[in-house]
């Protein structure tokens, strides 16, 4: 059974990654990115590649979200996998269901902090771009050739649609839910840790050590991992229009819309965003 770690792009899915990680995959909790790869993306290439002619066609992976998915979960174990994608329905392909999920831990974050770190990290040229991204409902990542596309590393099509739709599909359709905001989680690592912690002792029947959650909190603050990052233990980097690496975690607590986006792109946020950042609380 599968415990998602959904999030749209750049909205704290590696934070909490590197979290469960340390706490799942390590003696004492020490977080250095290593384990991360126990966490594995959803869709990915070799995922799919058994099951699909063509790894870059989009009805082709999502006539098979649940095939793949029934495979995986063969082993009946529990597993984390992380995902930007939507929780969908396209036809009556569904994205998961039932049978192959236990739970989700969902992670939002405020979309105009969303759109500054999305401009970071693939380099766009400006705000309207990134709003642009953030906005599109069908909006496709993972396809190779496509203009907009600065997922090619995982070369595999992920419907993302945009920051709202995401929050909602995730919201709506998902049971044993856990939604965590990125903001609470910078205010107060320890209370939204340990919400993760109580969420998947209850599903995993599993109880953790208090040092070892303690450690995987230490270990987990954006200054470490900023710190890690810098030493060149992590591997995940995007990469820019001028194809250089683009730090990963660059602006982090700094990333304050108040002071970096213009007034124009946060009145068009505001209004496209209205009512999902109202029941956020994000206006």
């Amino acid at each position: 059974m599968i415990i998602w770690l959904a999030s749209y792009p750049k909205s704290g899915n590696t934070w909490i990654r590197s979290f469960i990680s340390a706490l799942l995959y390590t003696d004492e909790g020490q977080n250095d990115f290593s384990n991360l790869k126990n966490i594995r993306q959803f869709p990915a290439r070799s995922q799919f590649k058994d099951f699909v002619e063509d790894l870059q066609n989009p009805e082709q992976i999502y006539r098979n979200w649940t095939i793949v998915q029934n495979f995986l979960n063969l082993d009946k174990k529990i597993k984390f996998l992380k995902t930007h994608q939507i929780n969908c329905i396209i036809g009556e392909h569904k994205f998961t269901n039932d049978e192959n999920t236990l739970g989700a831990i969902h992670v939002v974050r405020d979309p105009r902090n969303v759109l500054l770190s999305i401009k970071n990290h693939f380099s766009f040229n400006d705000q309207s771009e990134a709003l642009e991204f953030i906005s599109k409902e069908k909006h496709w990542v993972g396809i190779e050739k496509s203009e907009d596309d600065k997922f090619r590393d995982n070369m595999i099509p992920t419907l993302i649609s945009s920051w709202n739709i995401h929050y909602q599909t995730w919201k709506n359709k998902t049971k044993n839910y856990l939604l965590i905001k990125y903001e609470d989680l910078q205010e107060n690592p320890e209370i939204e840790f340990n919400k993760i912690v109580n969420y998947l002792e209850k599903l995993t029947k599993n109880k953790f050590d208090d040092k070892k959650i303690n450690k995987a909190i230490e270990t987990t603050s954006f200054k470490y991992m900023q710190n890690l990052e810098n030493k060149g233990y992590f591997s995940e980097n995007a990469r820019g229009h001028n194809e250089n690496k683009v730090k990963f975690f660059n602006l982090g607590p700094k990333n304050d819309w108040k002071k970096l986006l213009n007034n124009e792109i946060i009145e068009q946020i505001n209004l496209k965003f209205n009512k999902e950042m109202k029941e956020l609380k994000y206006l």
